[in-house]
């Protein structure tokens, strides 16, 4: 009786390691598009209009934390909903973001619940 307690102990375990569990958190940093940010480092004030349209047509939006540079992939506070017009309005601009933050598969998301 003892092993089998044991095995489902173990069991557990390794089925909540897969989980990733919230935490509420303000991160302050830039707005980027995903695409051009990673794949050309393109970013900054002359790619303002650029990282808007990625963000418009759908791009997943990065928030790089000032001074970590820790990226953030930003999703909206429930599923089958969309950004708030908060952050595509300010691609480009440092602002704080709070949210639940999350971390699966050595990326780091935030839910976007306030931006300022």
């Amino acid at each position: 009786m003892k092993k089998i307690g044991l095995a489902l102990g173990f069991v557990a375990s390794i089925s909540f390691a897969g989980l990733s569990f919230a935490a509420e958190k303000s991160v302050t940093g830039t707005l980027e598009d995903s695409f051009c940010f990673v794949t050309m480092g393109a970013h900054g004030a002359d790619h303002k209009k650029c990282a808007t349209e990625c963000a418009t047509k759908g791009i997943p939006v990065a928030l790089v934390e000032k001074g970590t540079n820790d990226m953030y992939v930003l999703l909206p506070v429930k599923n089958d909903s969309t950004l708030p017009g908060d952050i595509t309005s300010k691609m480009e601009d440092e602002v704080t973001v709070t949210g639940d933050a999350y971390s699966k598969g050595g990326v780091n998301y935030l839910t976007v619940k306030l931006v300022k």
